[in-house]
Order: structure tokens, then sequence, then C-alpha cells
């Protein structure tokens, strides 16, 4: 995927949480762009989906306020270090334990995320009748690093 592509485009794109005590910027292009379908991800989104823009270790600046964060272990044996909203609850990004990376929730960011390039991953654990674009890459479980 090139940076002028979906994920290039969200470069210095700014977010934040419902009620406005945290901002944050994306201060690098994105890794990639998933649409995740597993239990966690719709429960924590509440919806039929979650959306990650995965970013490297040092490509988030926080611009406003101080999340809280809940850790919890994934299937993997990594942990999951959840930032949310002390104030409001939204959830801001999750950080893995081991990697690092950032994966900012879609839903955070001011500007609507294109998902017209996302990989759908956990597809395995999708929701009857959520269909999934004709071409788009998935993967039944946890895509390849």
């Amino acid at each position: 995927m090139t940076q002028d592509q979906t994920t290039g485009s969200l470069a210095q794109a700014e977010g934040g949480c419902q009620c406005g005590a945290i901002r944050f910027r994306l201060e690098r292009p994105p890794l990639q762009l998933y649409v995740c379908h597993c239990t966690q991800c719709r429960r924590q989104s509440a919806s039929a989906f979650g959306i990650s823009v995965i970013m490297p270790a040092d490509g988030v600046r926080l611009l406003q306020g101080e999340p809280t964060v809940w850790s919890r272990p994934t299937r993997s044996g990594d942990e999951l270090r959840c930032a949310f909203c002390p104030t409001c609850g939204s959830r801001l990004w999750h950080r893995s334990a081991r990697r690092g990376v950032f994966s900012v929730k879609g839903g955070a960011l001011d500007r609507p995320v294109d998902l017209g390039d996302a990989f759908h991953i956990w597809t395995a654990e999708k929701l009857p009748g959520v269909v999934i674009p004709d071409g788009a890459r998935q993967y039944p479980g946890e895509p390849p690093r």
C-alpha cells in the first residue's frame, strides 16, 4: 500500500474522544487499516466490527488530556493496553505490549476513514449478514505479520 492510498491520506489526521477532553494527532502514515470482525472488537465498539488504523510506535501524539488504560490478555499471549477517556469512556487506541504499535480506533478520528482498501480480519467470527466487499483482502483469523 503506498502512502497516497487510503492509509497515507490519514497522516496528520486528528481525533479525540466524544466529550473533547482528549485530543491526538497521527504523526506518521499508518502501517495498515483493518476491519476486525472478532468478538472482542465487536464488544468494544458495540457494533458489527471494529476499525483499526495501525500506527508505528512513534506515530501518535497526544495533544490534550490523559487517557486511562485498561489491559487485557490476547489470544496470542500478548497484553493489549486499551486507552480510553476517563470522562466519557470513548475508546481511543490499543497498544500491543510486545509490538508497541498503536491500533487507533477509526471512530475516534475526526475525518471518516475510507475502508475501501482495508483488510478484513477475523472473518470467521463475523456476524451473519455482514457483507465483505468483493475483492477485499480478508483473513479468517489474525493476518500475517
